[in-house]
């Protein structure tokens, strides 16, 4: 099945490099291209595509503001940042604003496409690059997670359904429901995205992990 793209950037040599290979992947279908954030939010908005492949800076809104806004207003859109910038207070952001993935400029094509995939399928993808970025935080630690949250928590961040999940595991759905419940709760998360970034954070997972 073809993911739905569409394609923000307000750099014409990037978006036509960038379109060029993603063209070529059969199971990637480019809808639409913008150089600005407020033509990407209006394209988002229209096309309802399955992934937003966003800049983090651009004229109007920035790629962050978007992302907000796709959460805001409940869009089935995945957000995929592509950004230059690895510095914490951007790649934070990005994830607290509902970015499901973070992936470098400077990245390999190979790695761009993981991404895309991941995401689609309602998984957390960060550039290795960025992972000690993440990874830096107080020194503190939460609750103790248990063994079998910690699967849960890995297979619900590789973007496992709770049905998925439970077949895996053995388990009734209901009960993978009562971890996520547990986890979030032990993290101070408010959601999938949240506990991943704060799992990631205190080092109750490792991001080598998520990319087996």
């Amino acid at each position: 099945m073809s993911i739905n793209l569409i394609l923000a950037d307000d750099h014409p040599l990037t978006r036509a490099g960038l379109l060029a290979y993603l063209s070529k992947e059969q199971d990637f279908n480019v809808v639409g291209e913008y150089a600005d954030g407020e033509a990407a939010w209006n394209g988002i908005k229209d096309l309802r595509p399955q992934v937003a492949l966003l800049d983090i800076r651009m004229p109007g809104l920035d790629g962050v503001s978007i992302t907000r806004k796709i959460k805001e207003e409940g869009l089935p859109v995945v957000s995929l940042m592509l950004t230059s910038y690895d510095a914490q207070q951007y790649v934070l952001s990005s994830l607290r604003a509902g970015a499901r993935g973070y992936v470098l400029k400077s990245s390999t094509a190979d790695t761009l496409s993981r991404a895309i995939r991941i995401v689609a399928r309602g998984g957390l993808y960060l550039d290795s690059e960025v992972a000690n970025t993440v990874e830096e935080g107080e020194n503190m630690s939460p609750e103790p997670i248990s063994a079998r949250e910690r699967e849960v928590l890995l297979l619900a961040a590789k973007g496992f359904s709770g049905k998925e999940i439970a077949s895996q595991l053995f388990i009734s759905e209901r009960t993978v429901q009562t971890h996520l419940a547990s986890i979030y709760d032990k993290l101070g998360a408010r959601n999938k995205t949240e506990s991943m970034l704060l799992a990631l954070k205190y080092g109750v997972v490792m991001l080598e992990e998520l990319l087996d």
